[in-house]
């Protein structure tokens, strides 16, 4: 009997490059969801689909990820980053499914000097980050469920930041980059596959699970400035990449001046190999359009 994964938010980065680990995964059945097939913020069309499907494995990639536009839309980015992980929560506890719900490094308040633990006391200071947290609270509820927190996701699929800076690229001669926040870049792909592996770890063997709090990025820690930098040289694209501060490039949301995540705790208990965000960026730009 093949086990059954359900992903939501399909259409995504994460999403998206699932989809292609999934093609490498074959002894697993694969359901993915978006709108407006499944509407996780609705609780009863949650359920209908989850019980239909019956999936031993929930992951659920939807968010509200417009950190700027929450600010002014709290509403929405509540209904998606918590009401709906508590309807995904209670679907789940009905069929007991195990439950990979996505974070976010915005859960801290960035003012930190080392890399955050999963132990670290939250403290989001916009509206992304607090509804992110509800909805870890909401997901945490439930026993069976995985919470893991990344950073800085980009990917070959989506608008991000690494393919912005392709774009502003080809289009400028020169273009400033904020230098002094601080993270560790994410390849959603290198992500998808560290979920596909604990999904592996956990169906081979239910002792292997271990539930609560992970972190997960690429190794490595960098500037936006510096991964602008890396992009274009990697590239080869002319543009010059230039410092400037946050407060030369304001946003509504306040974004965190630190945000490394110390990934200790998925590397011990899953064996998961995490590579440096500079090997992972050279494969993601070699899987785009040049």
């Amino acid at each position: 009997m093949q086990t059954k994964i359900l992903v939501t938010g399909a259409n995504g980065q994460l999403g998206s490059e699932l989809r292609a680990a999934a093609e490498r995964r074959t002894q697993c059945e694969w359901a993915f969801t978006d709108l407006p097939d499944l509407d996780i913020t609705n609780a009863a069309q949650t359920d209908s689909v989850v019980q239909s499907i019956a999936p031993q494995f929930i992951v659920n990639c939807a968010a509200y990820t417009a950190v700027d536009k929450a600010q002014s839309n709290s509403q929405a980015a509540y209904l998606l980053n918590a009401a709906a992980v508590q309807n995904l929560a209670n679907a789940a506890q009905q069929t007991r499914s195990y439950l990979i719900h996505i974070s976010t490094d915005y859960v801290f308040d960035g003012r930190s000097h080392v890399p955050y633990s999963e132990t670290a006391p939250p403290s989001p200071q916009t509206i992304y980050g607090k509804t992110k947290l509800q909805g870890e609270a909401f997901a945490l509820k439930y026993h069976r469920t995985i919470v893991i927190r990344t950073a800085w996701l980009y990917s070959a699929f989506g608008n991000n930041f690494v393919k912005t800076m392709l774009r502003l690229g080809r289009e400028r001669a020169s273009i400033g980059v904020v230098a002094d926040q601080i993270g560790s870049p994410t390849y959603a792909a290198d992500l998808a596959l560290a979920i596909a592996d604990i999904i592996d770890t956990v169906r081979q063997d239910a002792a292997n699970f271990t539930g609560g709090i992970f972190h997960f990025t690429n190794e490595g820690v960098c500037s936006w400035y510096d991964l602008a930098e890396a992009v274009m040289r990697l590239a080869g694209l002319p543009c010059a990449a230039a410092p400037i501060d946050t407060a030369d490039y304001l946003t509504p949301a306040r974004r965190p001046a630190y945000s490394v995540l110390h990934k200790g705790k998925i590397k011990q208990c899953y064996g998961i190999a995490i590579r440096h965000w500079q090997a992972a960026l050279t494969e993601c730009l070699g899987r785009m359009p040049q």
